[in-house]
């Protein structure tokens, strides 16, 4: 038996939920579902119709941004050169992680443990997509793959947040400059 398809104006109320939810993570760990709910335009009751606790709404604005980010490098690629897709794809990964702490310091350790294990193979792969796309362009290296690549950033996470805004952006540059061949033309 299929689901039944949503209104479209309650579709765009758990959007707006969402995207009001992201937006507040960014700023702070703490964040009160009222907030939220006032954020986005909506009553309570319409949040809670939708996400029936803190967890279901914070493990939904995760897996919505990783979807996008996965989706993103097919994207990329389309629109640039590789290099510049890569840059691209790792300036939202910066984005992301940022959400991403916000969420995981709000979620129980086995809820993040579960949203983490989920989503590490498809940003895996399109890391993957984008660093092949490059070795074979002959811009990127190829003595690195996705998990050395992934095992980089994720030090980036021993950020303070303070620091996240001022220091992630000049590191993960470093780490796309590590990734170019020397011998490519810039």
């Amino acid at each position: 038996m299929s689901t039944p398809a949503r209104r479209p104006d309650a579709a765009h109320n758990r959007t707006r939920i969402v995207e009001a939810a992201r937006a507040a993570l960014a700023e702070s760990d703490h964040v009160h579902l009222k907030e939220i709910a006032k954020r986005a335009g909506v009553g309570q009751g319409t949040l809670y119709r939708n996400f029936p606790n803190r967890e279901a709404l914070l493990t939904e604005v995760y897996r919505r941004d990783v979807d996008e980010l996965v989706t993103a490098a097919s994207t990329l690629l389309a629109e640039h050169e590789p290099v510049e897709a890569l840059r691209h794809w790792l300036d939202r990964v910066i984005d992301y992680a940022e959400v991403k702490y916000g969420v995981l310091a709000a979620l129980e350790p086995a809820a993040w443990q579960d949203l983490v294990t989920h989503s590490q193979n498809p940003i895996e792969d399109a890391l993957g997509h984008l660093l092949d796309a490059g070795k074979a362009a002959g811009s990127i290296r190829t003595d690195v793959g996705a998990p050395g690549v992934l095992l980089l950033i994720a030090y980036l996470g021993r950020l303070d947040r303070d620091a996240w805004g001022t220091t992630a952006r000049p590191l993960m540059n470093v780490v796309l400059e590590g990734l170019r061949r020397r011998d490519a033309d810039r």
